[in-house]
């Protein structure tokens, strides 16, 4: 199955990306009354602030239990690299935990540590982020030190060199030696001919190969600025005190570039259905997949984001979807398949269909079924009923969401890293609960058309199917 992008609301994620907030049997499929969920989703008050040099600051309360999700935000990911540097916005992130003037290289990490925190960080196609999950009393570190390695971060050839080899066995082991990766890279690159969205997170090898510590300090003097970060602060804090935190430690970066408006190369309308196929004797599994190229949020006409996100739930998005009762239980020629919305994004992305054959079962086969099932859904249209559940399980996800702290810091995260407003995500549950069966025909006769399609094949080598 192609890797799932974690899904933001707006709904989409990716960054990158591997988790839906909602996963298939949490909600039942039974129909509820959609104005009564969508008012069930009001979450804690979060509040927000922009520091002088430029910072936004969001504090997300949650007084549940003694814990701090903290996150920083850059407003930079991979498709935001010069042409001949694929994998920077990569590299540097690995290169972040290489120690400051003041905090050499692994303090930071041993101090979370010592305190039995957590630590991550992760870098998408739109933006970059760096997190800890800790006790209150460390909050006030944990922003001292991620203020200081946004300023004074030292990269020297003997800890940058070795870093570089490091990216490019990660390469090797995770897209180079996966049929499966190696695949949805070429869907990728085909469903994206001119955007940089077509051009792997972690880079092409031969370009990582070349790439220098000048290359990664230009990219963050450029971009690693508070002005173009967004702070998030989940858990049990208030805004009083992230605030005056604040003060001590990020107030006192200085803003020291303007990165400029994030204009990328807008991808052409498509004019031609591809096809993409691998044969490699690891397979051992054999696989289809379609990518539609379709508006994101950041996008879409008004209105149509929404009802896109509810088309990838009546076609693909549970086990009560409609790919999935004909292919898995009906026919029973896959043993799974499904579909989703990668919407979180901020330029056009894609809406992606996908099957997995049982034994016996070939790649022409499960082609041909799904074809009928979006053939029957263009021609006939969906129902109301399937629309209602559809939003259903939409808004459940967005409650189930609020029992994380993590996952609320992530949504805001990503969505504010990607200039959405603090607006738009709450008032996301009411648009969601006005999309129709009108809403849906509309968008799935525009975009599941087969011109707008990159459909990849992974096979056995010498399988015939």
């Amino acid at each position: 199955m192609p890797q799932k992008i974690l899904r933001f609301i707006p709904l989409s994620v990716a960054l990158g990306s591997a988790l839906l907030l909602s996963a298939p049997g949490l909600v039942s499929p039974a129909i509820a009354n959609t104005d009564n969920a969508a008012e069930s989703t009001k979450g804690p008050k979060v509040t927000s602030f922009t520091l002088d040099n430029g910072l936004q600051v969001v504090v997300i309360p949650d007084r549940r239990a003694p814990v701090v999700t903290h996150m920083i935000w850059y407003k930079v990911g991979s498709a935001d690299e010069e042409p001949g540097k694929s994998g920077l916005a990569h590299y540097l992130e690995h290169l972040m935990f290489k120690g400051t003037k003041t905090v050499p290289g692994g303090v930071f990490s041993a101090k979370v540590a010592e305190i039995g925190g957590q630590e991550n960080a992760f870098t998408s196609t739109d933006y970059t982020g760096y997190f800890q999950k800790v006790t209150p009393t460390a909050l006030e570190e944990m922003m001292r030190l991620e203020a200081d390695r946004m300023s004074n971060l030292v990269l020297t050839d003997e800890t940058v060199l070795p870093e570089r080899d490091v990216i490019q066995e990660e390469r090797r082991s995770r897209t180079d030696n996966n049929p499966g990766s190696l695949l949805g890279e070429a869907v990728q690159a085909a469903l994206f001919q001119n955007h940089r969205y077509g051009i792997p997170v972690i880079g092409w090898q031969h370009e990582v190969q070349q790439l220098t510590k000048d290359d990664a300090i230009a990219f963050y003097d450029k971009y690693y600025t508070p002005n173009n970060a967004v702070l998030v602060v989940a858990g049990d804090v208030t805004p009083e005190l992230v605030r005056e935190l604040a003060a001590k430690t990020y107030a006192k970066v200085k803003r020291r570039a303007e990165p400029g408006v994030r204009n990328r190369p807008r991808e052409p309308e498509p004019k031609a259905a591809r096809t993409v196929s691998l044969s490699d004797a690891r397979v051992t599994s054999p696989s289809w997949q379609r990518t539609f190229l379709v508006p994101s949020y950041k996008t879409a006409e008004p209105g149509e984001a929404e009802a896109i996100d509810i088309l990838g739930e009546i076609l693909g998005g549970s086990s009560t979807s409609r790919i999935y009762k004909q292919l898995v239980i009906k026919s029973k020629l896959a043993a799974s398949a499904g579909g989703y919305y990668q919407g979180s994004a901020l330029d056009d992305t894609r809406f992606l269909l996908y099957a997995t054959p049982r034994q016996g079962i070939t790649l022409d086969q499960i082609e041909a079924e799904i074809d009928k099932v979006v053939l029957e859904l263009l021609e006939k249209g969906v129902t109301e009923k399937e629309v209602a559940r559809g939003i259903n399980r939409q808004l459940k996800s967005v409650i189930f969401a609020r029992d994380s702290q993590s996952t609320l810091a992530r949504i805001y995260g990503a969505s504010l890293a990607m200039g959405e407003t603090l607006e738009d995500i709450e008032q996301w549950p009411d648009r969601i609960s006005k999309v129709t069966a009108e809403d849906v025909n509309r968008v799935a006769r525009k975009y599941l058309k087969k011109i707008r399609s990159v459909t990849g094949y992974l096979r056995p080598e010498k399988a015939r199917s």
